[in-house]
């Protein structure tokens, strides 16, 4: 479908197609697609959820939603992958403008009706804000603070704020449909670090991936030390990928990770057989654990998870940095 000059630049009804890939999220996904469906944007909308072969019942709450509401329908994503199921929900859109929320997530009311005028106004073809991390439990609410602190992941605007302007990535995004097309859309090779792959891809085409601090998003972090590990492992596997991939795109913030594993390990080993002298950086780093989890705290509570957190944030973003295989990603293309 050809994007529209009228629905992007001046129509008074605007209309927008929000995306999102569903797999194993029915602790969430009422809330996420209830949030949407309560929007204050005046334009036409429509909600596409992927659902992929769940096990704790999201294929029935999915399809609750939809009987419930017209403007939800749902779309098959056999593999569950999430740049599968992007692709397939994409596909099945009917406007120009691509908003993408995914299950575990939920936008403010105003979200598509601000999203919309700063895509306008912006001239991007991605806009995006910050990932608001939100915890329920101790734990969550731990790892939600290490999420929104540079001493947790680095300075990446998205998650710690910072002033509106072009940028490399965003969370999520509202997207220009034919911009999205035009790239080939998500590259179904990739199990993580899908959208920073799409929106180098954006930039290389020409356009430009925007930031804009009033483009809110809840997220529910991980809500235990396993699915954390888990999470932050294929986030630096994935993100080691796109820098073979996509030559010059990494920076100090993704070495500072596996450069530490391999300090620490070093300095353990060494101190161990050499000179007790040689453990000093490993301390240094013990001690760097110690002071961010005070400075990012607000509780006792807090500061307790929060030494076991930030190491595994940061030890298992090296390793999976350190240990991906050049094999992970096959040499197939874009879907057309």
């Amino acid at each position: 479908m050809t994007t529209s000059a009228n629905e992007l630049y001046g129509s008074p009804e605007p209309k927008i197609s929000v995306i999102l890939p569903v797999l194993n999220e029915s602790k969430y996904l009422e809330e996420a697609v209830n949030a949407i469906l309560d929007q204050d944007f005046t334009g036409e909308f429509e909600i596409v959820l992927a659902v992929g072969p769940s096990r704790d019942g999201t294929e029935n709450i999915a399809k609750a939603l939809e009987k419930k509401d017209s403007r939800v329908v749902i779309v098959a994503n056999p593999t569950g992958r999430t740049a599968a199921g992007l692709n397939c929900a994409l596909a099945a859109t009917r406007y120009s403008i691509i908003v993408r929320v995914d299950g575990h997530s939920k936008i403010p009311k105003n979200y598509l009706a601000l999203a919309y005028e700063i895509l306008k106004e912006s001239s991007a073809v991605n806009v995006g804000g910050i990932m608001a991390a939100q915890g329920q439990s101790t734990f969550e609410k731990s790892v939600a603070r290490a999420m929104r602190s540079p001493l947790g992941v680095g300075a990446s605007r998205f998650h710690t704020g910072g002033g509106a302007g072009s940028v490399d990535t965003v969370y999520l995004g509202a997207f220009r449909k034919q911009a999205l097309l035009e790239v080939g859309g998500f590259d179904e090779r990739f199990t993580r670090a899908q959208d920073w792959e799409l929106n180098f891809r954006l930039r290389a085409a020409g356009g430009t991936v925007y930031f804009d601090p009033r483009l809110v998003v809840t997220y529910r972090p991980r809500g235990s030390v396993k699915a954390l590990a888990k999470q932050y492992f294929e986030y630096g596997r994935w993100r080691r990928v796109v820098s073979r991939r996509h030559e010059g795109t990494i920076n100090y913030r993704y070495l500072a990770p596996p450069f530490t594993v391999l300090g620490v390990l070093a300095s353990i080993v060494f101190g161990a057989l050499v000179s007790p002298f040689l453990f000093i950086p490993a301390l240094t780093y013990a001690l760097f654990i110690l002071a961010a989890s005070a400075r990012i705290g607000k509780s006792l509570a807090e500061f307790v998870c929060l030494p076991l957190i930030l190491l595994t944030m940061h030890m298992t973003w090296g390793i999976g940095f350190l240990t991906s295989p050049k094999s992970l990603v096959p040499k197939v293309a874009l879907r057309p």
